[in-house]
């Protein structure tokens, strides 16, 4: 892989995808104004297959946004939500945690008193809740638009910004023929912009001028970062995500699809954005059969997906049926294996981090590679699932990027500048991970009081060993970053395990690179790892 191209199968796992018996899931995605749960069949043809959707409203975005906190009430009122789902898991027989996956976004990601809400709704109910940042959610999105896209030809090789204005936050995506070019997210959310508002006594004969002035100036920001990826004059179309602009959809569309992309003239949408505005909530409940929660949303989600679309000019809006929730029942069903197009979106964002940082690409590449193949040899050995793949992968091609820094110690500037960046597709504790592997691939192993590594459990503190004792061996195997060797067998012998290397007569060096390097892996895998020219 050195020095070209970013190869799909150095980051494929080896096994391939067995077919599995039909599974009943459940996951729930705790939002601003309502828990939404989806009971589903996975593991069939189709994978997925939507069994029951249930939601109950909330006020947790009304409470973080307003107060900072989630108050008592509303505690016990999710509690009381996830009893009754907790009753209709039990129906359909649901009861491995394993089979369910509850996320909570921005609202609860926010609330100083998370800890609190999580712990109450354990003890109550079992359930346990998993906050995820906007880059799980761009990484759930992605799974489960992507597919999408695909189907449609006419978007299949066009830029396609994918938006979806959350009660809380925006998050977007730019996607080019599969491919990620820009993945983040915004604090402009429809409930939290109108509860500012309110919360500031906002008259209401300029609240509709001051929102529509704050929501103009983020979507520029939006359309400016859009901007950066697209080439000049190159068009760009706008596929929103979420119920608002699905209500717009359902109402504008005749005989919608709804499981496949909608296309709203972008006159109708405006017209209907700007009739939907005219009322307040109680007027919206009382003439469109609307929730409350769902008519304080609707309005500033309208003008956020207007305004986007005015500045890229566009004629139509697309709209797409595709929640969070799908994402995440996508992710089941391949049971947590990343598909070869997210592996080769995180594996293209770590490259473009490293070219930030001046790393040495062919080198970092070559490492990659023999990392990669040390895992899959040895996956006897270190019994990790395929995300740990990826996840080194990600590590070794960033080992160095410290030197950017300074080459003394850069090791330690590598886990700081990894640990403080973003990538598409890995979350904060995976990137925490990522930091910590490419921290450990020289100096002193992994100590109790290391930064990073004395906060993990002991499952991935074990996990870090493993990996970093392999990026060890591969970056040895690398001394002289000339790529000199490429392959090897591995040979078990008792208390050893020999790297036999064909085609390369002199590895000396290498080999007082293992005899510096090799310590790691002695102490994780309880062999002493050798390295041996292959004698014909």
């Amino acid at each position: 892989m050195s020095g070209q191209p970013v190869n799909e199968s150095s980051v494929t796992s080896s096994s391939e995808v067995r077919t599995e018996a039909v599974r009943t899931v459940a996951v729930v995605d705790v939002g601003t104004t309502s828990l939404r749960m989806a009971v589903a069949e996975i593991g069939g043809e189709p994978r997925v297959r939507i069994l029951e959707t249930l939601s109950q409203a909330v006020t947790i975005g009304k409470d973080t946004f307003t107060k900072g906190s989630i108050q008592r009430d509303t505690i016990e009122a999710c509690v009381r939500a996830f009893e009754d789902y907790r009753r209709v898991l039990d129906e359909y027989r649901i009861t491995n945690p394993r089979a369910i996956h509850v996320v909570a976004t921005s609202a609860v990601r926010e609330a100083q008193n998370r800890l609190a809400f999580l712990d109450r709704v354990f003890s109550a109910t079992g359930f346990q809740i998993e906050p995820i940042d906007e880059t799980e959610v761009n990484r759930i999105t992605y799974v489960g638009v992507q597919p999408q896209l695909d189907r449609d030809p006419e978007l299949a090789t066009r830029p396609t910004l994918v938006a979806e204005v959350g009660g809380g936050s925006t998050d977007v995506l730019l996607l080019r023929e599969g491919q990620v070019l820009l993945s983040t997210g915004y604090r402009l959310g429809s409930l939290r912009l109108r509860e500012q508002l309110e919360a500031l006594r906002t008259p209401a004969g300029k609240f509709r001028g001051i929102m529509d002035e704050h929501i103009e100036r983020t979507a520029a920001k939006i359309a400016d970062a859009v901007r950066d990826h697209l080439a000049e004059g190159e068009s760009v179309e706008l596929l929103a995500l979420g119920g608002d602009v699905r209500y717009a959809a359902a109402a504008l569309v005749p005989n919608w699809d709804s499981s496949e992309i909608g296309r709203i003239p972008f006159d109708a949408f405006d017209e209907f954005t700007e009739q939907m505005n005219r009322f307040d909530e109680a007027e919206l409940v009382r003439r469109h059969h609307l929730t409350f929660p769902d008519a304080e949303t609707l309005g500033p989600a309208l003008l956020t997906y207007r305004h986007l679309a005015r500045l890229f000019d566009l004629d139509t809006l697309l709209v797409s049926n595709v929640n969070l929730r799908d994402g995440l029942l996508q992710e089941m069903a391949v049971e947590g294996r990343w598909s070869e197009q997210l592996k080769e979106q995180i594996v293209r964002s770590a490259i473009d981090l490293g070219r930030r940082f001046q790393f040495d690409e062919p080198h970092a590449r070559h490492v990659a590679t023999l990392a990669v193949r040390l895992f899959r040899e040895l996956e006897p050995e270190h019994q990790l699932s395929p995300r740990y793949e990826v996840m080194l992968y990600v590590a070794a091609l960033l080992h160095e990027v410290g030197m950017f820094v300074n080459t003394n110690a850069h090791h330690k500037h590598t886990y700081y500048l990894v640990s403080n960046s973003d990538l598409f597709g890995l979350g904060p504790q995976q990137m925490q991970l990522v930091a910590l592997i490419a921290r450990y691939h020289r100096r002193a192993s992994p100590k109790p009081n290391h930064a990073g590594f004395s906060t993990l459990d002991r499952q991935r503190r074990i996990a870090v060993s493993k990996l970093a004792a392999l990026l060890r061996v591969a970056d040895a195997l690398d001394r002289s970053h000339a790529g000199r060797i490429t392959e090897f067998e591995c040979l078990r012998e008792k208390d050893r395990l020999a790297l036999i290397v064909p085609n390369v007569d002199d590895v000396s060096l290498e080999q007082l690179a293992l005899r510096q390097k090799g310590s790691l892996f002695e102490d994780v895998f309880g062999r002493k790892v050798l390295l041996r020219p292959k004698t014909s």
